[in-house]
């Protein structure tokens, strides 16, 4: 399942983990995605969603 939110397209990012001896190895950021049911178009449905579209009341969660 692609780790991607359904609202923003919001997505893995990719950096390095750097150590004190300046090794760099990579590593991947994932965002806050809640499953969480929401109303879409009148009918309800399971989305994944990033915390920050939460809060900002991007989507109606389903009662």
């Amino acid at each position: 399942m692609a780790k991607r939110c359904e609202v923003c397209s919001k997505g893995p990012m990719a950096g390095n983990n750097v150590s004190h001896a300046m090794n760099k190895t990579r590593r991947r950021w994932l965002p806050n995605l809640q499953s969480v049911k929401v109303n879409i178009g009148g009918t309800h449905r399971t989305a994944r969603v990033c915390a920050k579209c939460l809060r900002s009341k991007k989507v109606t969660r389903a009662v």
